[in-house]
């Protein structure tokens, strides 16, 4: 598209510091008389903007910018609007299959007759790898160094494949390993916030910087005030490759804030006080967007912290408005002063610049929090939304104990452990075994970070150690943060308590923590033991953090290492002291450090230049990296043996022409499942479990166990995914009832045997499959793979109470159909057993989104009606499902 098009006159000549630049002002359309643009939420007003600009008749009409800018609670949901965001962002798990899925691409549209530079990013697309450093090695002033040895051995396939894709695509970048997190590199760095591109006829055209990732928390970048989101990485593709993201005009959620946090409170607990709120209320699908004098109380940083956690509340996008906050934390991030006079200059220009004292804007509803009323916090032990104040966290572990882990009460066995040249210890039910500071969403803030370090050097001075069983780590979340916490020398006193900087990713909060010493993960298998984990992270779903750690509790960096020093959740922290000191017992309040010292430090130890030389050269300071061998060519050459890199089977036989829909007939069930299925148990991550599929695939291929890494770096190799689908070691199937894994029954067989196994058998049998699930079918990560694997495995249908808004959409791109029941009914009501064959009815080419249709489900000669809702809910959602998937239309398109 040509920016000379200007369909509302919007089109006008600003001066953004000491320059002249175009914007396409969307007060025009107010004083045109088209719509009362100043009332619209600061969301929608960005969303407004880029179908201003981007508006051709086309992909974008004028009906469609004057239906985003008629904007109200009553039209939103009700009509799909086009998205162009600036830019895409990955991150290396969701990246590499991305690059792989092109690269196929490429491949594929030879086939049909077309050129394969077509497929070829059309917006900035930046690379962040970040997930692939694992905690190996820990407590060592070398750990840094040898798990990043470690990183480059494992993952120098995969790396090979990145350096190839960076030279084959344009408008491609990487950021190389051992960086920093995607989110806190976006935030520091890569976002502009306004960005100035050039013209065709010359001169500059400012526009909103604006994104979409192939991660969840991109959501994070929110709190600098850019409209962001996660999608999965075949929506990205899509994006990527110059298609707009249809969505309904979303419903926009005031939020508003005021007072200001009490001492002893962090952002931490802050953002799991909202999120409680958040996901009570609902807002999957929505827009929410915070406002009221609260804001002025919080850094940038705070605000960081809340909107990075938008996916574990559900929303889209949580929004903090560009204000005079933004530009000071561009200032402190070394951001040019030009840079920072546009975001200014652009914002005032457009209404967009948010101040207390303004109108408020209309919202479809208003939440109101007073910050005086948080307090401690941590969340567990199995979802982030699940708050548990400080004060009852002993008695919450407790009952867990009991209720969910099915510990015996009586049962207080200390189990001796024999640990060599650590020493000997003991395991007991509630021992803290991983105490991680770690996540994007914490490590980006200074305030916890040093509060983290502050209270370390309180305990280190009380004469209190860490227990031998707990494993420590630190993985900041960009190099910055080295850099403030050297500044300010508590790096020294968090190195005495082992927690030691062991990379620079996202580490244990996406299931990379590694082994546990080897006796203790054998203590806790052998003798049944119930442990746990403290993190500074966002997800803390089962099996996430590590295989053996059954409660998984979300705290505050400061809160991490209060529990690594107890080396239990069990306990009270206002009645029992943490440890025991050189002068006596020490409790937590005797070194929890104050409001005036964190702030104190703060302003000492972080310094713009920190940020200026830290990423003066960010894409090239790695030497490792640079050395790597690059791949030659266009398209790829993909290697038959390769374990971790594979041509995917996506688009085989593909053709020009559109297939019928297909209706679904004679459908078995391979899994039922319950409520709050999440992408981590659909979709492979962390480890291999010995014996599954996934891990015979690799030991017939001669990979040794040390060798296996992680499915997240094997996510390249759609054959080691498949396998590695619904194998979650957490995942419980009804249709095996007090089975935990990715087990089910193969009927009318009913033979017992892993869920990969059963749809081999089905696919050969001809036999297509569906998911039963419950409430919030898809939660958590973006991952295309939970789309992906169960596409493989022959699924054609999920049909569920509710679905999260990302795993909808990958079904959808995909090809497979999200169902939902009806209000009130599910597979329990209905008495659905699981057993039966399935058809489902309505199924054609006249399906329309929405559509209410009917499944039939006959098991031995009795015959159950119901109706369920088609979740795909736009036109262009029914394009993608009829030809097989997002990336089917696009190579169409592009060979047509």
């Amino acid at each position: 598209m040509s920016d000379a098009q200007n369909e509302f006159g919007a089109r006008e000549t600003i001066l953004a510091g000491a320059d002249e630049a175009v914007i396409y002002r969307i007060q025009k359309l107010e004083e045109d008389g088209i719509a009362a643009v100043s009332r619209l939420p600061y969301s929608i007003k960005i969303l407004l903007e880029a179908a201003l600009r981007q508006c051709d008749g086309f992909e974008i009409t004028r009906d469609d910018v004057e239906r985003i800018a008629n904007w109200s609670p009553e039209t939103a949901g009700k009509s799909e609007i086009p998205f162009k965001p600036s830019r895409v962002v990955m991150q290396d798990f969701t990246g590499v299959p991305a690059v792989v899925d092109l690269a196929a691409m490429r491949d594929a549209i030879v086939e049909l007759g077309g050129d394969p530079k077509m497929v070829n990013p059309q917006i900035p697309v930046d690379l962040v790898i970040d997930h692939s450093v694992q905690v190996d090695y820990y407590g060592l002033q070398r750990a840094l160094e040898l798990n990043t040895e470690r990183e480059f051995s494992r993952n120098r396939e995969r790396y090979e494949f990145l350096r190839w894709g960076q030279d084959a695509f344009e408008n491609f970048s990487v950021v190389p390993p051992a960086t920093g997190i995607v989110h806190q590199v976006n935030l520091e760095y890569l976002a502009s916030v306004v960005q100035a591109k050039p013209q065709e006829t010359g001169g500059q055209i400012l526009v909103p910087d604006s994104l979409v990732g192939t991660d969840s928390h991109t959501t994070m970048i929110n709190g600098l005030g850019v409209v962001g989101w996660g999608v999965g990485g075949i929506e990205a593709e899509a994006v990527m490759l110059g298609q707009p993201i249809y969505m309904l005009l979303p419903d926009v959620i005031g939020f508003r804030l005021e007072g200001k946090l009490p001492v002893g409170t962090t952002a931490t607990d802050l953002v799991l006080t909202v999120t409680q709120m958040l996901r009570a209320h609902g807002v999957v699908g929505k827009f929410v967007e915070f406002f009221g004098s609260g804001l002025g109380e919080l850094s940038l940083a705070d605000r960081a912290t809340i909107a990075n956690m938008a996916p574990e509340y559900g929303a889209t996008v949580g929004l903090f408005p560009v204000d005079e906050e933004t530009l000071t934390y561009m200032r402190q991030t070394g951001r040019k002063p030009a840079v920072v006079d546009r975001v200014r200059s652009y914002m005032e220009a457009q209404g967009m610049f948010y101040r207390a004292d303004a109108i408020e804007p209309t919202f479809s509803e208003i939440l109101s929090l007073d910050m005086k009323s948080v307090e401690p916090s941590l969340a567990g032990p199995t979802r982030p939304q699940d708050r548990i104040p400080l004060r009852e966290m002993k008695k919450t572990v407790e009952a867990a104990m009991i209720d969910s882990f099915e510990r015996d009460p009586s049962d207080d066995r200390r189990i001796a452990v024999d640990l060599g040249d650590m020493g000997k210890t003991e395991l007991f039910h509630g021992a803290v075994v991983v105490a991680a500071i770690t996540s994007c969403t914490n490590t980006s803030n200074p305030n916890v970070m040093l509060g983290a370090g502050l209270l370390a050097r309180n305990a280190v001075e009380k004469g209190l150690s860490v227990p031998a069983y707990v494993k420590t780590s630190l993985a900041p979340g960009s190099r910055v943060v080295t850099r403030y916490m050297d500044a300010s020398g508590l790096t020294e006193h968090l190195n005495a308590l082992g927690f030691h900087t062991v990379g620079y990713g996202c580490t244990t909060c996406i299931g990379n923590s590694g082994p546990l010493e080897e006796p203790i993960e054998k203590a806790v298998v052998d003798e049944k033991v119930v442990v746990c984990s403290v993190l500074s992270g966002n997800r803390n779903f089962e099996g996430r953090v590590h295989p053996l750690t059954r409660g998984n509790f979300l705290a505050s960096p400061p809160l991490v290492v209060a529990y690594a020093l107890a080396g239990r959740a069990t306990i009270d922290f206002d009645t029992e002291p943490i440890g025991e000191g050189k002068d006596g017992p020490v409790f937590l309040r005797d070194i929890w450090p104050t409001q005036d010292d964190i702030r104190d430090e703060v302003i000492r130890s972080v310094q713009p230049k920190m940020f200026e030389e830290e990423y003066a050269h960010v894409f090239s300071s790695n030497e490792t990296w640079n050395k790597i061998a690059v791949p030659e060519g266009e398209r790829y050459s993909w290697h038959a043996d390769s374990t971790y890199i594979r041509k995917p089977t996506f688009f085989e036989g593909l053709t020009r022409e559109v297939s019928a829909i297909q209706p679904i007939k004679g459908a078995r069930v391979l899994a039922k499942l319950a409520d709050s299925v999440t992408t981590d148990h659909i979709s492979p991550a962390g480890s291999i479990a010995p014996g599954s599929p996934g891990a015979q695939y690799l030991e017939l291929r001669g990979v040794e166990r040390s060798e296996w890494n992680s499915y997240g770096s094997r996510r390249g190799n759609h054959e080691v995914m498949v396998r590695g689908t619904f194998a979650n070691i957490r995942i419980r199937n009804e249709l095996v009832p007090g089975v935990e894994g990715g087990f089910t029954r193969h009927l009318p067989s009913n033979d017992g045997m892993s869920i990969y196994e059963a749809a081999e058998r089905y696919i050969s049998e001809g036999v297509p499959t569906i998911v039963l699930a419950g409430k919030e079918y898809g939660t958590g990560s973006s991952r295309d793979w939970a789309a992906k694997g169960p596409f493989l495995q022959g699924l054609r249908a999920a049909i569920a109470e509710s679905f999260e808004r990302i795993h909808r959409s990958n079904l959808i791109g995909m090809g497979v159909l999200p169902l939902q029941f009806r209000d009130g009914e599910d597979r329990g009501s209905l008495g659905l057993t699981g057993e039966e064959v399935y058809d489902i009815q309505g199924l054609d080419d006249d399906l329309q989104p929405g559509q209410k249709l009917t499944v039939i489900a006959k098991n031995e000669g009795e015959e159950k009606r119901f109706e369920v809702t088609c979740r795909i809910d736009t036109p262009v959602e029914i394009n993608y499902y009829r030809n097989g998937g997002i990336l089917h239309t696009v190579l169409r398109r592009m060979a047509g």
